[in-house]
């Protein structure tokens, strides 16, 4: 059973790629042992927790491997949903064995697991119709990133004024499938790596057997849910800033030491504050979560996280009795259109 508070932490993939000089594996590998000192605090404070970690750079890195293998000697190409596999193992690794060793270090008894996750879409997802907008890979210049979709069929935008990359779907996530073996892990005091890069999309094509697509479910996203099924007590987003901030960049920039429900729900209608790749997808997961149950959540990077559980920094979102949540226009599906067009098992999981 579990013995203390349950946290659902989101590391972002982004801020395991600190310098665009190093990023390769072992660089990676060496943030990452950074990030488990600051979770660990956590677990020595008591806390249980499942981990979700986002995959943009490692995803964008394992396709273009695939692909310039593919070009160079024929080695033949992988598809996205393997390519979500291997960087859910490949982070999940990293995060899995850093921690053990942190543990252990500290004399703390708990054991790590990773569990691979599939994260069921649906099939009609506005996000396969509309033009991409998950941001993978590498940030590059506006005339290499055009060079580039050019020469591969990419699809590339600039990305919250860090630059350009290439994007991908990103359908928002239904059910976790593999939430009821995370949540025997959970009860049973395991610290739970698990829905890395938002987990592996698939569909149900009604017979009970699911299929991998092209498109890569926002992790923030995912992390809310597995929040939400959970019950987690408290719902942390570890991303490249300390705090959160309106009007980023410029005169009048301010940032925030605890935002309210309707506050947030308020700056994401303005449509202005939040850069659509990068902070709105984590505060619209904060308020999809406050709203189904959860109690508060926090934004903050990883080496201020035991500082934000202390509440000296980080962006605290609390409830002041806002009302219920709708999902962003890009990503929200006709209700009714949708029970039309998917069978009786993915219906169920609508909430009426």
């Amino acid at each position: 059973m579990k013995h203390g508070k349950l946290a659902i932490v989101a590391v972002g993939g982004n801020s395991l790629v600190k310098d665009e000089r190093r990023k390769s594996l072992r660089h990676q590998y060496m943030v990452v042992k950074e990030t488990s000192r600051h979770i660990a605090d956590m677990i020595e404070a008591g806390w249980d927790m499942a981990i979700g970690h986002g995959n943009g750079p490692q995803l964008g890195f394992t396709l273009r491997r695939s692909e310039v293998s593919f070009r160079a000697e024929g080695v033949p190409a992988f598809p996205m949903d393997i390519c979500l596999a291997q960087t859910q193992a490949e982070v999940g690794y990293a995060l899995q064995q850093n921690l053990q060793n942190e543990l252990f270090k500290r004399g703390i008894q708990k054991q790590v697991a990773t569990v691979l996750a599939q994260t069921l879409v649906e099939e009609d997802d506005p996000a396969f119709r509309l033009p991409p907008t998950k941001p993978i890979g590498s940030f590059m210049k506006e005339e290499e990133a055009r060079q580039l979709a050019g020469q591969w069929g990419w699809n590339v935008m600039e990305d919250a004024g860090r630059g350009w990359r290439r994007v991908v779907p990103s359908p928002f996530p239904k059910k976790i499938l593999e939430i009821e073996t995370i949540r025997t892990l959970i009860n049973a005091g395991v610290v739970t790596i698990t829905a890395g890069g938002g987990g592996i999309p698939v569909i149900d094509g009604g017979d009970g057997q699911y299929t991998g697509v092209n498109g890569a479910v926002d992790k923030d996203y995912a992390a809310s849910l597995l929040a939400q099924e959970l019950k987690a007590d408290l719902f942390v987003v570890s991303t490249a800033v300390e705090k959160v901030a309106i009007n980023f960049g410029r005169h009048n920039q301010k940032w925030f030491d605890r935002m309210t429900l309707s506050e947030a729900k308020k700056y994401l209608a303005q449509g202005v504050h939040f850069a659509k790749g990068s902070m709105a997808p984590k505060v619209h997961a904060i308020v999809w979560y406050l709203e189904n149950g959860g109690r508060e959540a926090v934004i903050t990077n990883p080496e201020n996280i035991g500082n934000a559980l202390k509440r000296t920094t980080g962006t605290w979102f609390v409830h002041d009795n806002a009302k219920i949540f709708s999902m962003p226009k890009n990503i929200a599906a006709n209700k009714a259109a949708l029970k039309k067009s998917i069978n009786k098992r993915q219906a169920a999981l609508l909430v009426e």
